[in-house]
């Protein structure tokens, strides 16, 4: 199975790198190689033409894409939306708590319209790159090598090494992704269970977790897990619209809340905001997977509709959670509910079933990047039983990562910090400027480095000050 959820298009084409190479496998029939339907066709990208426009013209990769299952218009919306709410929605109120109301809603908008923005320039490349490769589809990382490889003669021969510096982000923030829903899971079911029974340590709600965790991430076959998502999701959104009617069943008010909150701990909203909204992993899969995909990016296509409908999702959930529960908001604001109710609790239980469910969907990026890219090809025998053995792995490593920190606000704001300002903000402005280096004038690469080069230092500085932050939090929390 094709990666579809980490850059992997999961279509009856693939696209990959292998050993510098991109393959193809292509049904169309071209005037240099086609002589069947299922012809494998590999482009050298060190000898490709990289400034011909004309022959880039003469191809569309929309009309050879060739997807199994295509997905409508509305379908890709709605795993849009899937993939952008998840436990990142629930941490906004502490979020804005950080920030202060106004800065708050301010900085949610700003962050969002970024990653919007950066987003398209991922696409536009992708497409632009497709057409001068005449390949159907790229992968996140397959783009960026060859964007490089498009770029100044100074940063060409770094091409070989951008799809593993890529996959290291995508391997982190995924494994990270794992951590966070370890603590959500483990302090959602002791919030619940805690007020029936005699209070339980943390880790023995962790410890309680780890063998069904590992199990659910031995299903090899992501189909099987379909139904369950399917439910996790309804559950999800029902559980929504439950902590929706806490907030609001009594009047709110902004007294004693914050405008603006403290400089220093205005990374932590930035870590925070940029892990609940950024989903650029789903993006290139999303679009490659569309009947119609030039309906992606188009003003009022999914792109748009679906990143302005997670935005205000986001705003509202942070600025109404943060002004319902102030400065005691906790770091999943499931655990701001009454502790007497028997509603917020079976909220909290069910929302710690939907995560379990998708722990597995989030763990399967890492496991098929370590085992599937780099690791399989290097095992020539008892592979299913090293393949296991790769999956238990992961899961020790996110639980043991969780067990020595089990702080979900700073897990949250470290990764998102850490590999979704360079995954959504530096890389793809780093992948634009490229992959249009050599096709645009001197007037026009100018423009676009001062707006790329803006972005770029814009999501360093979200890196280094956010990692920085967040890891001098989680420090604190030793002593």
């Amino acid at each position: 199975m094709s990666r579809d959820n980490h850059g992997f298009v999961g279509s009856s084409e693939s696209v990959g790198v292998k050993d510098g190479r991109y393959t193809a496998t292509s049904t169309e029939k071209s005037e240099k190689s086609a002589k069947s339907n299922n012809d494998v066709f590999t482009v050298e990208l060190k000898n490709w033409p990289r400034t011909s426009k004309e022959f880039a013209v003469e191809y569309d990769p929309y009309a050879h894409r060739e997807v199994a299952h295509p997905t409508t218009t509305l379908d890709t919306l709605f795993h849009l939306l899937k993939g952008s709410l998840g436990t990142g929605i629930l941490a906004m109120p502490l979020a804005f708590s950080h920030a202060g109301y106004a800065i708050g809603i301010i900085g949610t908008l700003v962050i969002g319209f970024l990653c919007t923005y950066c987003i398209r320039l991922l696409i536009r490349s992708e497409y632009e790159l497709c057409k001068r490769r005449r390949v159907p589809s790229l992968t996140y990382e397959a783009t960026a090598q060859a964007a490089i490889e498009e770029g100044p003669k100074f940063l060409r021969p770094l091409a070989p090494a951008v799809p593993h510096i890529v996959n290291i982000f995508l391997l982190v923030y995924q494994l990270g992704t794992c951590c966070v829903y370890v603590v959500f899971i483990s302090e959602n079911l002791k919030s619940a269970i805690d007020s029936y029974v005699t209070p339980i340590k943390l880790e023995y709600y962790m410890l309680a977790t780890l063998l069904p965790l590992i199990f659910i991430n031995w299903i090899r076959n992501l189909k099987l897990l379909a139904p369950f998502s399917t439910a996790a999701n309804g559950i999800t959104l029902a559980s929504f619209g439950i902590i929706l009617y806490f907030i609001f069943r009594d009047p709110i008010s902004f007294e004693g809340k914050h405008a603006v909150g403290t400089v220093q701990d205005f990374p932590l909203f930035f870590g925070t905001v940029l892990f609940a909204l950024e989903a650029i992993g789903v993006m290139i899969p999303l679009e490659n997977e569309m009947d119609n995909p030039k309906k992606f990016m188009t003003p009022f296509g999914v792109l748009n509709s679906g990143m302005s409908l997670i935005i205000v999702l986001y705003v509202g959930m942070g600025l109404f959670g943060y002004v319902r529960y102030g400065t005691g908001v906790k770091g999943s604001i499931t655990l701001n509910l009454p502790d007497d109710d028997v509603l917020a609790k079976i909220v909290q239980i069910l929302l710690a079933i939907s995560i379990y469910v998708t722990h597995a969907l989030q763990c399967y990026p890492a496991i098929d990047i370590s085992w599937n890219v780099y690791l399989s090809k290097r095992i020539k025998e008892r592979k299913l039983m090293w393949e296991y053995i790769v999956r238990t792995g992961l899961v020790l490593i996110t639980f043991f990562l969780a067990m020595a920190v089990p702080r979900l606000e700073l897990f949250i704001s470290l990764f998102g910090a850490l590999c979704l300002s360079a995954l959504g903000l530096a890389f793809p402005a780093i992948i634009e400027t490229c992959a249009f280096w050599s096709v645009q004038d001197s007037t026009q690469n100018c423009i676009m480095l001062a707006k790329n080069t803006s972005l770029i230092l814009f999501g360093l500085l979200g890196l280094v000050v956010g990692t920085y932050t967040s890891l001098s939090k989680i420090i604190e929390s030793f002593s």
